[in-house]
C-alpha cells in the first residue's frame, strides 16, 4: 500500500475548492456551482482510486493511516485512517456531496444570502464530514465532531426557510449540549490514560483495553453516549431533528440526516463498543429499549404528518432506532446489518429529500402534502423517482434498506427473539406512512396549480440517477460491502468479548448423538 496521504488529500480538495469559490466575485454564481462541484468530484473519483486500493483481508485495525504530532504536550496527534466502517461512510459522504450540489442548482435565494457562499459551506461541511470518519485521534474526532455546526448552523439558519433562526439555534444548543458531555468525558479518559501508561493520550488503539472500575467506565461511556444519542437521534433526544429538517434546503436535509446524523450511531460502534465495553453491555437494554421506542414513535407520528418534510425527519428518526438497535445486540449480523443500513439509508433520504424538492420547487414552495395530488399524470418521471425512493425508504426486497434491515431484526432475533418481533412491527407502521404518502401526492385529482408543471430533465434526472443505481446495487448484491465491513465488526465484538450464540439444533428422538 502506498505512503500517498489519501485521506488528507481528499479531505483538503473541497476545503481549497470552498476558498476558490469564496474568491470569486458575488455575481459570478454559475461560476462558484461549477468550481464546487467539480471540486467535489474530484474528492469523489480520490476516494473511489483509494477505496480500490482497501484491502478487506489485511488484519491492521486501521489503513491508509497518517499520523503527525500536533499537540504533543497532551498527547495530541493529527492521526487518521479508516477501517471498513470508517471506508464505507467515508465514500457515502463524497458520494452525497455532489449529487446534492447538482441536485440544489436553483435551491438558494441570493435574496437570503450570497449563493456562492452556501456552495462554498457545502464543501467546507464535506471536508469536515471526512475528517470526523478518519480520525483515530479521539480529540481529533471531537475537533470535527464539533467544527460541523459551524457550516450546517449557517447553512439552515442563513439559507432555510421562514422559521430557520429558531432551527438552527435549537440544532446549535442541543449538539453543544451534548458536545460538552463529550468534553468532559474526554478529559476524564485522558486521567485515566494518563495514570496507566505514564502519560495521557487521546490515540484511539491506546485507550482500547485500558483498564477502568466499572462506575468509572460507565460515567465516561454516558459523556460520549449523550453526544452521540443526540447526533444520532436516538429517542428521546430526537427533538431538534423535525424543525431543523423542515427548515432546511433539500440538500442541507440530505447532509444533515444523510450523513452528518451517521456520526452518531458511527460514534456507538468505533468508540462506545470497544474503549467501554463493560459498560456497553451494562447500558445495552436501555439502549435497546429506546431504539425501539424510537422505532415505532417515529413511524406512528411520521402517520400523522402533513408535512412532508417532517415526515420523512420522523421517518429517519423511526430507521435510526434500527441503526441502534443492530448495534446494541451485540451480533456480528446485527452489527454488519446497522453498517448497511447507515449506508442505504444516506441514499434513501437522499432520494426522498431531493424529489421532495423537485416537487415543492414546483408548487412554490410549499412542502404541505395535502398541497399535492395526481402528479403521476402530469410528471410521470418525477412520480416514478418519487415512487422509488418512497420504497427505498420503505426497505422494499431488492433495494439496499432491505438488505440493512433484514440483518438488524436478524441479528436482534438471535440474541432478543422479542424485542426483534416488536421492532417488526415498525416495518408495517412504515409502510403505512409511506405508501399514504405517495398515495396522496402521486394519485388521485391533480390540483390546478399542478396542471401545468413540467417533469424532471436532465440535471435533475442526472443527479437522481447515481441515487438510485447504488440503491439497486446494494440491494441485490450487498457482498463487497459486508466483506469490507465484517472484518472491523468482528474485530469490535472479540474487544467487547461477546460471540454469536450457537444455532439451537432440535435434537430428533432416536438420533445418534
Amino acid at each position: 500500500m502506498s505512503n500517498f496521504p489519501w485521506l488528507t488529500t481528499i479531505g483538503l480538495v473541497p476545503l481549497v475548492g470552498a476558498g476558490i469559490v469564496m474568491l470569486l466575485p458575488r455575481t459570478k454564481t454559475l461560476l462558484a456551482k461549477q468550481v464546487a462541484l467539480a471540486f467535489s468530484l474530484v474528492a469523489l473519483g480520490l476516494t473511489v482510486a483509494m477505496a480500490l486500493q482497501f484491502d478487506a483481508n489485511s488484519t491492521v485495525p486501521f489503513q491508509f493511516v497518517e499520523s503527525t504530532p500536533w499537540i504533543p504536550a497532551f498527547g495530541i496527534s493529527y492521526s487518521l485512517g479508516v477501517d471498513g466502517i470508517g471506508l464505507v461512510l467515508v465514500a457515502l459522504a463524497a458520494t452525497l456531496v455532489p449529487v446534492v450540489i447538482l441536485a440544489g442548482w436553483h435551491d438558494v435565494d441570493s435574496e437570503l444570502g450570497s449563493v456562492k457562499g452556501y456552495f462554498a459551506l457545502v464543501l467546507v461541511l464535506e471536508t469536515l464530514m471526512i475528517g470526523v470518519f478518519a480520525a483515530t485521534d479521539v480529540f481529533l474526532f471531537y475537533v470535527f465532531f464539533e467544527a460541523m455546526l459551524v457550516p450546517v448552523y449557517f447553512l439552515i439558519g442563513r439559507y432555510g426557510g421562514p422559521q430557520r433562526a429558531y432551527a438552527a439555534v435549537k440544532f446549535l444548543i442541543y449538539s453543544l449540549v451534548g458536545g460538552l458531555f463529550m468534553l468532559a468525558a474526554l478529559i476524564g479518559l485522558y486521567v485515566v490514560s494518563a495514570r496507566q501508561l505514564g502519560e495521557g493520550t487521546f490515540d484511539f488503539l491506546s485507550l482500547v483495553g485500558l483498564e477502568m472500575d466499572s462506575t468509572t467506565q460507565r460515567l465516561l461511556f454516558l459523556g460520549f453516549f449523550f453526544a452521540f444519542a443526540i447526533k444520532a437521534p436516538l429517542f428521546p433526544f430526537h427533538t431538534w431533528l423535525p424543525d431543523a429538517a423542515k427548515e432546511s434546503t433539500p440538500g442541507t436535509a440530505v447532509l444533515l440526516i444523510g450523513v452528518l446524523d451517521k456520526v452518531g450511531t458511527f460514534g456507538m460502534i468505533r468508540y462506545l463498543l470497544p474503549v467501554f465495553p463493560e459498560a456497553s453491555q451494562f447500558y445495552a437494554p436501555v439502549v435497546i429499549a429506546m431504539a425501539v421506542i424510537g422505532i415505532l414513535y417515529g413511524a406512528l407520528v411520521a402517520l400523522g404528518q402533513n408535512d412532508m418534510k417532517r415526515l420523512f425527519a420522523y421517518s429517519s428518526m423511526s430507521h435510526f432506532g434500527f441503526i441502534a438497535l443492530g448495534i446494541f445486540v451485540f451480533t456480528t449480523v446485527g452489527t454488519s446489518g446497522s453498517v448497511v443500513y447507515m449506508l442505504a439509508h444516506g441514499l434513501s433520504t437522499a432520494a426522498v429529500f431531493l424529489v421532495a424538492g423537485f416537487l415543492m420547487a414546483r408548487r412554490g414552495g410549499s412542502s404541505l402534502i395535502s398541497d399535492y395530488g395526481g402528479i403521476a399524470k402530469v410528471t410521470p418521471v418525477l412520480a416514478g423517482f418519487l415512487l422509488f425512493a418512497a420504497l427505498s425508504s420503505l426497505a422494499l426486497p431488492g433495494l439496499g434498506s432491505f438488505v440493512g434491515e433484514f440483518m438488524v431484526l436478524v441479528g436482534t432475533f438471535m440474541t432478543h427473539p422479542w424485542v426483534a418481533v416488536i421492532a417488526t412491527l415498525g416495518i408495517v407502521f412504515t409502510a403505512a406512512y409511506v405508501l399514504r404518502f405517495y398515495q396522496r401526492t402521486a394519485t388521485g385529482p391533480t390540483p390546478a396549480a399542478l396542471t401545468t408543471i413540467t417533469d424532471v430533465k436532465g440535471r435533475e434526472i442526472t443527479s437522481l440517477a447515481p441515487i438510485v443505481l447504488l440503491t439497486i446495487v446494494l440491494g441485490v448484491f450487498p457482498g463487497p460491502v459486508l466483506d469490507v465491513v465484517n472484518p472491523a465488526v468482528e474485530r469490535t465484538l472479540e474487544i467487547v468479548g461477546v460471540t454469536d450464540p450457537s444455532p439451537i439444533v432440535p435434537v430428533v428422538e432416536g438420533s445418534q448423538q
